[in-house]
């Protein structure tokens, strides 16, 4: 599926100095071989690029591979059988490979790592002097240079930063991120990030409160690279893939271990980008509803929407919801320090990833009703088709040479007795071609529903319909005709042989009922339910009723014919003369009556096989439901335990979170009965149960109810880190957070967790405010930056913390002072122009005298004596 959607690009050969050499798709303009710098020719034959790739390399597929639960220790040995070369694939790409070999024979690793290379070689990469058989040896250089290429082609190709893309994407979206910074200045993969500095801007610039980059020193290389390494292994989950050590004793570091490293921190701070992305890509496949003209590949767009949901959806569900977990509480840890709130760039703020996830899951929804509408289509299309084959092949077989006969001038020539025979030949003949009147009624008529239903191959229905239509009226026409000669020629007709007419009359409707009897009996059904089939037994119960008495006809025809002979021969005929008015034998009634008596059990088989079937479905229908009905309740009854808790002010915060976890754990545990319904749902849409009597709930409402659950619970949890964090850092006692909760809660009209405009208006008249227009609008620009006409529980703590609480003392401007100025008694003008807004800053650099103590430097300024005046402590 995601295969479909890569773009097209062009090929370019590079060359490595380790010896091997690739072909991948990439810009002309980009050539990963150049080097920025010429270095001495034997560094780069130093085996130190050996060991910084083998570290790197090995750490980024573990990465990987430690979401299937494995993980490799040594990447020359790891790989050589090509099981977990092809999985470490899989779990990179979102596809699936071919079937692994499960030998341990030499041929059968050369097998899998020949599918591994030929799926790299899809994605179009052309590998070059890179064999199967090298990298099951174990020749280090070959299975370093193809984790390079996977590496370029699943982590760096596709990086594309203000027209650039690949190794130039990546290192001017460093330059971008690390610019305002200090002591960076990033021009390469290699010597530019030897202090280490460069990796610390990076996360500073995207996770400020994990690294004080004010107290980094640029001599201290080894302190911050490993400072680095511990905080984006413990907050960022990327793993440690260098060595502090190797990078400051190396020379020149191996640009590929650096590059492979920096990668990881683009792809785990452009987390909401890659979900939207992700997100744009599946919407238009499930808003695809292109037809398909059989079963089987409709029923393979099933599969391959059962594996988005299964494989593809799930891990997008958790960064979801991860993404919204970290915005919110680096917010929260923003604004307590007194930062700014950091915002994404239009397009990549939280609400357009909601927007645009809702948008996929109604794709989804209705991709999902569409292929089983298409697929119960084709079923009834690929019936009728059957049908509609058989009845006319029944009916041009029987109209071969109708018309010939008919057309016949044979009465001209005939005596009177045999013209007597002619005449009532042809009224036997009329009356068999009544009876065939319904068969070609059903014959268009199933034609008409086929082209209703859009059969692809309706040209051709149409165009033999056409032809029994056309056929059968021309045979009405010749039959009129016929009938009209001949009894311009009644006049001469004196006797008839009755017994032979009665004989004719009978038998041709009797053999016509055994005919479509035979018909009923090898027709094909498609039923859905226990009443469907036990409907079908009825009506094939009611047909065996019927038995005893057409036998009694057939015993009736049989003795008609023998009584005709016996006159037949009293009068001088031969016995064995044939019927002049009908070309039915009785031998030919005996033989299809012994068809019908021999396909009546067969019947009754099918129909109990089907009966058996449709029981089992039932059984499963009544398992379903049994399932479905107690763990809708169950996810019911656990968000109503967390809307609870959220809205239970009498406790403590921490009381509240205990509890919570306690329900994530509770809710954790529950997760395998959710596993198993999604295991049974699978199987009975794979005996293709399309309904269920004994429940209204569907697999649908436990899918959204758990991703409710899961998500509900995610943020209430979060919201009571935020309210305690802010408690602590605000001082507020617990008396005041729950009396904050409860005018909150009172006001909240709607319950929708945010007070409208006038809710919030009479709130603080509630309080003692006496509030003008202006007065009011000032207010709500504070508690409601963005105008969004809704006030957030965290906003009127925030407001409610600054109304009642002391205002700043002299003595906490001064420690604020002091923090800004790296605990120096004296601050620099750049330092404030740094830390705070232009206009404060420019007023503080204006009124602050200049520090005159021994340890000061030019243009240093005093910001003790500023606070002391500030709050009237001194003359300044």
């Amino acid at each position: 599926m995601m295969s479909q959607m890569m773009p097209s690009q062009m090929h370019m050969s590079v060359e490595y100095s380790n010896g091997y050499m690739i072909q991948t798709q990439e810009p002309s303009n980009n050539d990963y071989t150049i080097q920025e710098d010429e270095w001495d020719r034997d560094l780069l034959l130093d085996p130190a690029w050996e060991k910084q790739q083998r570290k790197t390399f090995t750490a980024w597929c573990n990465s990987h591979l430690r979401k299937t639960g494995t993980g490799i220790e040594n990447i020359e040995e790891d790989f050589r059988n090509g099981l977990k070369l092809m999985l470490l694939l899989e779990v990179i790409s979102g596809e699936r490979l071919p079937k692994p070999d499960r030998g341990k024979m030499r041929f059968h690793k050369i097998a899998n790592v020949n599918k591994a290379l030929e799926y790299i070689t899809s994605k179009g990469v052309k590998l070059v002097s890179i064999g199967a058989e090298e990298i099951v040896d174990g020749n280090i250089k070959m299975t370093l240079g193809m984790i390079w290429t996977i590496i370029l082609r699943f982590a760096i190709q596709d990086i594309s930063v203000e027209e650039t893309s690949a190794k130039e994407g990546l290192l001017l979206w460093c330059q971008r991120k690390t610019a305002p910074y200090r002591n960076v200045n990033v021009q390469n993969f290699h010597v530019s990030w030897k202090d280490g500095l460069a990796l610390c801007a990076l996360i500073h610039r995207h996770r400020p409160d994990l690294i004080d980059y004010a107290k980094l020193n640029k001599d201290d290389p080894m302190g911050n690279l490993n400072l680095a390494f511990e905080v984006a292994e413990k907050h960022l989950d990327i793993p440690k893939m260098l060595d502090a050590e190797d990078i400051i004793n190396t020379p020149k570091p191996d640009e590929r271990a650096i590059m492979t490293y920096v990668s990881c921190f683009y792809h785990a701070f452009a987390g909401a980008e890659q979900l939207l992305e992700w997100i744009r890509q599946m919407t238009p496949w499930l808003e695809d509803k292109s037809p398909e003209t059989s079963l089987a590949a409709m029923r393979g767009k099933l599969e391959d929407f059962r594996d988005y949901r299964r494989l593809h959806k799930p891990p997008r569900v958790q960064e979801k919801c991860q993404l919204e977990i970290n915005f919110n509480t680096l917010q929260t840890k923003l604004r307590i320090s007194n930062r700014p709130a950091f915002m994404p760039s239009e397009g990549r703020m939280v609400s357009d990833i909601t927007s645009a996830w809702t948008g996929l899951e109604q794709a989804e929804k209705g991709y999902e009703e569409w292929l089983l509408s298409e697929i119960r289509r084709l079923e009834r299309l690929d019936h009728l088709a059957q049908k509609f084959q058989m009845k006319a092949t029944s009916h041009e077989a029987w109209s071969v040479g109708k018309d010939r006969v008919l057309s016949s001038k044979d009465y001209e020539s005939c005596s009177l007795p045999e013209l007597r025979a002619l005449l009532r030949k042809h009224e036997a003949f009329e009356s068999d071609l009544a009876a065939h009147q319904d068969r070609v009624e059903q014959v268009a008529a199933i034609a008409q529903e086929l082209n209703e239903l859009e059969y692809h191959a309706a040209s051709v229905i149409n165009e033999r319909c056409q032809a029994i239509c056309d056929q059968w009226d021309q045979l009405g026409t010749l039959t009129q005709k016929r009938r009209d000669n001949l009894e311009r020629m009644d006049k001469l007709l004196e006797t008839i042989d009755q017994l032979f007419l009665e004989f004719s009359r009978r038998s041709a409707p009797f053999n016509n009922w055994m005919e479509g009897a035979m018909e009923d009996l090898q027709d094909m059904f498609i039923v859905h339910s226990v009443e469907e089939i036990q409907s079908l037994i009825s009506a094939h119960n009611e047909f065996k009723a019927t038995l005893p008495e057409a036998d009694c006809e057939r015993q009736a025809i049989l003795s008609a014919f023998t009584e005709v002979q016996k006159i037949a021969q009293s009068y001088g005929i031969s016995r064995n003369i044939p019927n002049p008015y009908s070309d039915i034998t009785p031998a030919e009634i005996g033989l299809q009556w012994e068809k019908v008596k021999k396909m009546v059990p067969q019947r009754d088989s099918v129909l109990q096989e089907e009966m058996s079937r449709q029981l089992a479905n039932e059984q499963l229908r009544r398992q379903f439901a049994a399932q479905v009905n107690i763990i809708a309740p169950w996810i019911q009854t656990r968000m109503e335990e967390i809307g609870r808790n959220s809205a239970d002010i009498g406790g403590p915060l921490e009381d509240q979170m205990s509890q919570l976890k306690q329900l994530e754990q509770v809710i954790t545990n529950y997760k395998s009965n959710i596993d198993k319904l999604e295991e049974h749902h699978q199987h009975i849409q794979e005996c293709l149960i399309f309904d269920n009597k004994h429940t209204n709930y569907t697999m649908e409402h436990i899918r959204v109810g758990w991703e409710m659950i899961l998500t509900t619970i995610a943020r209430t949890m979060n919201e009571i880190e935020t309210q305690i964090l802010t408690r602590d850092a605000k001082g507020i006692s617990q008396q005041q957070m729950n009396e904050f909760r409860q005018s909150f809660t009172h006001f909240d009209r709607k319950k929708k967790g945010g007070m409208e405009t006038d809710d919030f208006r009479a709130c603080l008249i509630s309080m003692g405010y006496d509030l003008g227009e202006s007065e009011f609008a000032r207010i709500m620009t504070l508690v409601d930056p963005n105008g969004s006409n809704k006030v957030t529980f965290q906003s009127f703590v925030d407001f409610m913390t600054r109304e009642t609480g002391d205002s700043d003392t002299s003595e906490q401007v001064l420690a604020s002072f002091k923090i800004l100025a790296s605990d120096k008694p004296f601050i620099m003008p750049e330092e404030l122009r740094r830390e705070l807004p232009p206009e404060q800053a420019e007023y503080c650099i204006s009124k602050m005298p200049l520090y005159k103590g021994p340890d000061g430097v030019p243009g240093s300024l005093d910001y003790s004596a500023f606070s002391t005046a500030l709050y009237g402590e001194s003359d300044l």
